[in-house]
């Protein structure tokens, strides 16, 4: 037996339905989801009937849209197939490779869901000698949206929240009073010529923004200081939730997301999991697909791509469900790295 149909007879055994996708993906839909950055890590083609498509860059968004159209609950699902990455030149990944995936939709109990999704991982990838990581990006989340700030730079941060040097960058500027060279470069002059896509009234708009956002105190120093902290948070995981406690003193808006994080931990223990021995990194994750809004995992070797990922991605059924949401988590596992490593 193979490894992707041993994983696949393994997620069905643990309730899953066998799901299948197009390969061909509306572009507008992810481009909605993730903007234009989408562009840089995806192959696109333009059909003249279905317009401008996309080859699949992962699953969970289709199987996303097909829950929330037709699903029951709860459900489970697993699928298997290719997926196709757009590869800078000379970094030796592979474009397009095998994912085998297992997703779990349930609002019953979300901690017993990001246990179970682990375990079973876990489970699946028992005596290949990986290590497992862990991170939480509720925890970035909820400290972003409690920083003493403007909700335009509050949204700016969450933004970018997935792109670690541009983040970083902007902690930096919102950090400090805005310079008077660039206060004065807004009091651009009427009447210039319009070049380019946007016109008069766009300017207009968005130079009273930027005149907005001046005038916008600097970023709390502590606060600031404490989100850091939980960027440079590296420990076993009850070890990393008595600091992020101890951090949250500062940010508090931080202590729900916490208070999931021990829920979760417990739920993990209950399924034997040894959450003494598993790491928790408090930026890990936010290079990954924007998604997932919680927890978040990863199997690792010595080297190279990580061989399963996953994570909960509860806003992403909010967004594509029209109306309606349900708490979501799953992951994915690449069979050949596991073949390449037996």
């Amino acid at each position: 037996m193979t490894e992707a149909a041993r994983l696949s007879a393994l997620f069905r055994d643990a309730g899953a339905v066998s799901v299948e996708t197009s390969v061909l993906q509306p572009a507008e839909t992810l481009l909605d989801l993730y903007g234009e950055d989408i562009r840089a890590r995806a192959y696109v083609t333009s059909d003249p009937v279905l317009g401008e498509q996309m080859l699949r860059p992962d699953f969970t968004v289709p199987v996303v849209q097909q829950h929330m159209a037709h699903g029951a609950e709860p459900a489970r699902y697993t699928y298997q197939g290719l997926v196709f990455r757009s590869q800078e030149a000379g970094t030796g990944r592979a474009s397009e490779y095998l994912q085998v995936g297992y997703e779990v939709f349930d609002r019953a109990d979300p901690a017993a869901a990001d246990a179970e999704v682990f375990a079973l991982f876990a489970q699946a990838l028992d005596g290949r000698g990986l290590r497992a990581a862990t991170g939480d990006i509720g925890i970035l989340r909820a400290a972003v949206e409690g920083l003493s700030t403007s909700e335009r730079r509050r949204a700016a941060l969450l933004r970018h929240l997935w792109r670690p040097r541009r983040f970083r960058a902007l902690l930096e500027r919102f950090g400090k009073p805005v310079p008077s060279a660039r206060l004065a470069a807004l009091d651009v002059e009427t009447g210039a010529p319009e070049i380019g896509l946007r016109d008069a009234s766009d300017v207009s708009q968005r130079i009273a923004a930027l005149k907005e956002d001046a005038q916008v105190a600097p970023l709390d120093a502590g606060e600031v200081a404490a989100l850091s902290a939980i960027l440079d948070v590296a420990e076993m995981a009850p070890l990393a939730l008595a600091k992020l406690r101890d951090i949250a003193q500062t940010l508090p808006a931080i202590t729900p997301a916490l208070d999931r994080l021990e829920a979760r931990l417990d739920a993990l223990a209950a399924r034997g999991v040894d959450v003494d021995a598993l790491a928790f990194e408090g930026s890990y994750g936010r290079t990954s697909m924007e998604y997932y809004d919680g927890f978040v995992f990863g199997f690792h070797g010595e080297s190279g791509p990580p061989i399963a990922t996953g994570g909960r991605y509860d806003a992403l059924t909010r967004v594509l469900g029209q109306g309606r949401e349900i708490p979501a988590v799953g992951g994915v596992i690449r069979p050949e790295l596991l073949e390449a490593g037996a």
